[in-house]
């Protein structure tokens, strides 16, 4: 039996943080994870950079403008029996979120957060970075 291949499509989360709290958006029932908590974000398509990247999909889901995105990612984890690397981006972004595509959002301090039926990595990122950290 072979190993499992390592992740190859790249998938940006943004982590924006306003006054203690986090943004984290709850899955459309019929997705991949569906109806758990993820950071918002999407698949990198080709030819875009990571920040680009979070500039659409912040725009596309939740209707905001990006101000900023760290240069590199704070954490990086594989979503499990999939392809995709989690790539998890501190982000500043201006506007109040609308959700187009997620059934719920909310702004959770991290004890919250690690509370939420999160998906698999964005709990690894909440569990090592945001509480363990």
């Amino acid at each position: 039996m072979s190993p499992p291949s390592p992740p190859t499509t790249p998938v940006v989360a943004a982590v924006i943080q306003r006054e203690g709290r986090y943004l984290v958006c709850q899955r459309p029932a019929d997705k991949r994870h569906g109806g758990l908590w993820e950071f918002p974000g999407g698949k990198v398509h080709e030819g875009e950079s990571l920040g680009e990247a979070v500039e659409r999909e912040l725009r596309e889901e939740l209707r905001l403008t990006t101000l900023s995105v760290g240069a590199e990612p704070r954490f990086a984890a594989p979503d499990p029996a999939s392809s995709f690397l989690i790539l998890f981006l501190d982000t500043e972004a201006a506007g109040e979120p609308h959700p187009i595509e997620h059934q719920a959002l909310g702004w959770f301090p991290p004890a919250e957060l690690s509370r939420l039926p999160l998906a698999p990595s964005d709990l690894r990122f909440v569990e090592e970075i945001l509480v363990g950290g």
